[in-house]
């Protein structure tokens, strides 16, 4: 056998070889990935309850503020007095309510460390499917990217900031309707009526 046939059948080995190797690798490195679950995304409330038609939320130190849709379908205030309500304000809050992201269970942790002992704050939905929810908010996780929050079934859970913030700022500043204010009088017509009533 030649010298070149030989060396020709060595490289040919090779790149066989080599094809293999790169082939199966990739292989792996695609089971790998497949293998890799993302977790679903899970919310609070679901879609079967319908839209929130009643918020009230209570804190700790007895501040209540509670909004509803009153038989015209606009959001209304009911507490801490009744008033007209800022219907963007509500609406942007209640929009939230579904957004309630579940970021974690930890069903181990002692209701004192998550701050659900004496809940911070406790949160009364009612939904137009005719249901009523209730959650309690505990205190902020080490990490600041949740709240604690018991369920109504004792389970205790991380849920999203964003949503829960949105939600207190109805009760730290009520979503009273903004007031019409009467714009003030021009000096020019004040000037204009006192000389038409100089003599």
């Amino acid at each position: 056998m030649r010298r070149s046939t030989i060396v020709y059948l060595l490289l040919f080995a090779a790149v066989l070889g080599a094809a293999y190797y790169f082939n199966n690798r990739q292989a792996t490195a695609e089971d790998e990935t497949a293998t890799e679950t993302v977790a679903p995304v899970e919310y609070l409330f679901t879609s079967a309850d319908g839209l929130p038609t009643r918020i009230r939320i209570e804190s700790k130190d007895g501040e209540v503020v509670e909004v509803a849709r009153n038989a015209e379908n606009a959001w209304a205030l009911i507490l801490p007095q009744e008033a007209a309500a800022d219907q963007g304000a509500v609406e942007a809050a209640a929009g939230q309510v579904s957004t309630l992201q579940i970021l974690e269970r930890v069903p181990g942790l002692a209701p004192e460390a998550a701050g659900l002992a004496d809940p911070e704050y406790t949160m009364t939905f009612q939904f137009t499917g005719g249901v009523e929810r209730n959650i309690q908010i505990g205190v902020l996780t080490p990490t600041e990217r949740g709240y604690y929050a018991r369920a109504e079934d004792g389970e205790v859970l991380i849920v999203s900031v964003s949503a829960v913030d949105s939600l207190l700022r109805l009760l730290t500043d009520p979503p009273y309707a903004p007031t019409a204010v009467p714009p003030p009088a021009s000096p020019e017509a004040g000037s204009t009526t006192e000389a038409t009533a100089a003599p």
